[in-house]
């Protein structure tokens, strides 16, 4: 079973606001009946069991939020589901981690994205969306970290990848041929910005030459591994046109969804 959960909040965006309205748009792209919910591997996602949708956390309280959501998933995972979130800027992807550390102490991660969001404090802010992986990497809650699709790597950032061992395939280095193989447990974290703007532009930091929708599926889908989880992050509507990122975002979840349940 795979719950989706909304976690809405861009507190800690850096240039703009809008991510925490992302969540509904998404799962209203999801639902619409300009398509289906069969995935490209003709799984049925609309069969009874498979997935169910928790809706959004309530994070009004943003001095705790960090808590707030560690401790959701936290709850998710004791129930035995799997879960896939959507963001909301990036920095949730440190407390979700947090929550999955307890059962998947061995967990990797691929984080697609074009920046490495590394920085030890961005804007006198540890906790940025651009400090997510810091976060996790310094604290040892996960094996190994991959990072692809990266194009805007900074001397300070490049610095961290070689203190914590990171995996980095830059644009310049990427195939979408690749094949990931993976012993432990995987966690994907997407960061809508790894995908090129001419496919994605409903982004608050949009960097050309990136990954084209189907480069993103067609890696996910050779994947040899085990997938426990999953976030789709820095959709902003507000920056949107026609709504194309929430189609990109919701299809992107269907692939998900069923790489992670085949």
């Amino acid at each position: 079973m795979i719950s989706i959960v909304g976690i809405p909040t861009d507190k800690h965006s850096s240039f703009l606001r809008g991510a925490s309205e992302a969540p509904p748009a998404i799962m209203k792209e999801f639902h619409s009946e300009a398509g289906n919910r069969f995935s490209e591997n003709g799984l049925d996602l609309d069969k009874n069991g498979l997935w169910k949708d928790i809706g959004s956390l309530d994070l009004t309280d943003t001095d705790n939020e960090f808590e707030i959501i560690k401790n959701s998933i936290n709850d998710i995972l004791k129930n035995g589901d799997h879960c896939i979130s959507l963001g909301g800027d990036h920095s949730i992807t440190y407390p979700i981690i947090a929550g999955y550390h307890e059962f998947y102490p061995k967990l990797n991660i691929i984080h697609f994205d074009a920046h490495p969001d590394l920085y030890e404090n961005f804007d006198d802010n540890p906790y940025s969306h651009a400090s997510p992986f810091a976060r996790i990497m310094e604290n040892t809650l996960i094996k190994k970290l991959i990072q692809i699709g990266i194009r805007t790597m900074t001397d300070h950032q490049q610095k961290q990848v070689e203190k914590y061992d990171i995996t980095v395939i830059s644009m310049n280095d990427f195939s979408s041929d690749m094949i990931l193989q993976f012993e432990d447990p995987v966690y994907i974290s997407i960061d809508l910005d790894g995908i090129d703007p001419a496919y994605a532009p409903g982004v608050s930091h949009p960097e050309p030459g990136g990954l084209s929708t189907r480069d993103l599926i067609k890696v996910i889908s050779n994947i040899d591994g085990q997938i426990v989880g999953a976030d789709i992050v820095e959709y902003n509507p507000r920056k949107d046109i026609n709504d194309i990122t929430a189609i990109t975002a919701a299809k992107i979840l269907k692939e998900l969804m069923g790489k992670m349940l085949a």
